[in-house]
Formats: C-alpha cells, structure tokens, sequence
C-alpha cells in the first residue's frame, strides 16, 4: 500500500459537532493546511463510505478505501486555495467533490487508459454516469449470498434490479444513492446536485416508493414455488 505521510490518520477520526466545521470553514477559507488535516479526518468516515460504494469493482483489486482516501487528501491539499472563492457551504461538500474527481482519475488511469478513450474528461462538478450508480445500487440493495444456490438466485435478483434501477428517472436514482448508501442530509443532497432542498425531498420520496414496489414484487417472484 502507498504511504500515508502527511494524511491524517484514520484513528484520530471524530464527530465534530456543527460550530467545531464552521470554523474549520473559515480556516479552510483562509487557505490553513492544518485546518484541511483537521477537517479530512473528521469527515473521514462520510468521505469513506462515498469510495465503499462509488468505487469500480474493476479497481477494488488494484487500491484500496485508504488509497483513494490519500490520493484525494493531496488533491485537496493541491487546490486548498481554490475553496475560498467556491459556493460550497461546508467542508465535507467539498471534500466530497474533490473525492469523487479523484474516483474519476483512477478510472481513467487504470481502466479508460486500456482503452485509449478521450470520453472520461470529467469537471469537478459533473454528474456521476447513471449506470454506474444504478449498477452500485443494485450490488448495494441485493447484497451478498453464502451458498451456490444463493449465489443463483442472487444473480437473478442482481440482473432484476439493474434492469429496474436504470428505468428509474438518472436524478431520482442519484438522490437515493446519496440519501441511502452515502447517507447524506436532505440539504447536503441538494447542494451537491444543485436542485433545490424540496425537489430533493420529492425526488427521494419518489426513489424509495417506486423501490418498495419493487422489493415486494422480486420477494413475492422468489418465494413463490417455480
């Protein structure tokens, strides 16, 4: 694994209650490295449950969570400058950002390379490809089997679901994405879409009803005699 000098380190990992990232913010603003320490490891958690479900199972072989973590560490210590005059309004939003262009380099390092595709020219800001999210919801919500005959069934269950996850609305699956799997508030989840908070709440709403539809459907499919 890559070294982690100059990382903060996962032990010191905390909650920082909401006045305590406030004035991270400000020293953010101010351009302190320490303060960007400071904050990465109090995010670290959030930010390390975004790389458990963005991350291509295609690079799961080659880094790791911490890998990817360090990498976007530099990143930010890189463009610590940038934050001042951005429209982020907390820390780990922009610590997110940063975390998801750093996600995009290491496809197009290791995976669009092979390729020799000029596609994969990502900003900062962009929208995450909606198969890749409908792909990671599927994996998320079917799990993991224990058995070759689970393993059958799951496989089943898996191709059910990415079907019905790539029908729903690309918004809609990305908000749930967040909300569920990244555990982000309502709030955090508007910013980071750039929608408005009540467009947000209908959106999820929306995600998680078509979603129970769904899972009654697959559990009445799977449990009736075939």
């Amino acid at each position: 694994m890559t070294e982690t000098t100059g990382q903060p380190s996962p032990d010191r990992a905390a909650d920082m209650p909401e006045e305590g990232l406030q004035e991270l913010d400000r020293r953010l603003r101010a351009g302190e490295q320490e303060a960007l320490a400071e904050a990465f490891t109090a995010c670290r958690a959030r930010l390390h449950r975004v790389v458990d479900f963005r991350l291509d199972d295609r690079l799961r072989a080659r880094v790791d969570a911490d890998d990817v973590l360090q990498e976007a560490f530099l990143a930010a210590s890189q463009r610590l400058g940038h934050y001042a005059g951005s429209s982020y309004t907390s820390p780990f939003l922009w610590l997110r950002a940063i975390l998801s262009q750093t996600l995009v380099d290491l496809y197009r390092r290791h995976i669009s390379a092979q390729k020799r595709s000029p596609d994969h020219e990502v900003r900062i800001d962009a929208q995450p490809d909606p198969r890749a999210t409908s792909t990671s919801l599927a994996i998320q919500l079917v799990g993991g089997s224990t058995s070759p005959i689970e393993a059958v069934a799951r496989d089943d269950m898996m191709g059910m679901m990415e079907t019905v996850m790539a029908e729903m609305d690309p918004l809609d699956q990305e908000v749930l994405a967040l909300r569920h799997f990244e555990e982000l508030t309502n709030w955090e989840v508007a910013e980071a879409l750039g929608i408005q908070q009540k467009a947000a709440s209908i959106r999820y709403v929306r995600a998680i009803r078509r979603l129970r539809v769904v899972l009654a459907q697959m559990t009445a499919y799977f449990a009736s005699p075939r």
